[in-house]
């Protein structure tokens, strides 16, 4: 049996998780892919949403990202984003509040790469929230 991967979830200000893992599920602009002990050498852009990390203790964590990339080679992952946050950390309600305020500021016409954004955090969140719960 292969080693298991050595991952590292890293923020644009912090490593937001760092451990050893068996399975990796994460959507990229390309559709989602599963990455296992062993996997090829890859580069992914991911799209927002929830990263899945399966531990080798079995236990799931899912961390919030608003795209970046994801990298595989000779058994460590990294994932690089943006923003990235745990979702057991993530209030549904409030992250809820925050995507259809965003939204609504983007319906209005406030088309702004701020905006943008805020619509693709918010929505990250939502999507990796409900994953956990």
């Amino acid at each position: 049996m292969a080693e298991p991967l050595q991952v590292e979830v890293v923020s644009a200000d912090e490593v937001v998780w760092s451990g050893t893992s068996t399975l990796i599920i994460a959507k990229t602009v390309d559709g989602d892919m599963g990455i296992l002990p062993g996997h090829a050498p890859v580069l992914a852009v991911l799209a927002p949403g929830g990263v899945e990390i399966v531990t080798e203790d079995a236990s799931r964590e899912v961390v919030a990202v608003d795209g970046g990339f994801l990298s595989v080679a000779q058994g460590r992952v990294s994932i690089l984003s943006e923003y990235a946050r745990m979702a057991d950390e993530i209030s549904i309600d409030q992250a809820e509040r925050e995507l259809a305020d965003a939204q609504a500021r983007l319906d209005a016409g406030e088309d702004t790469e701020e905006v943008r954004q805020h619509v693709m955090r918010a929505s990250a969140q939502v999507r990796a929230a409900h994953k956990v719960r």
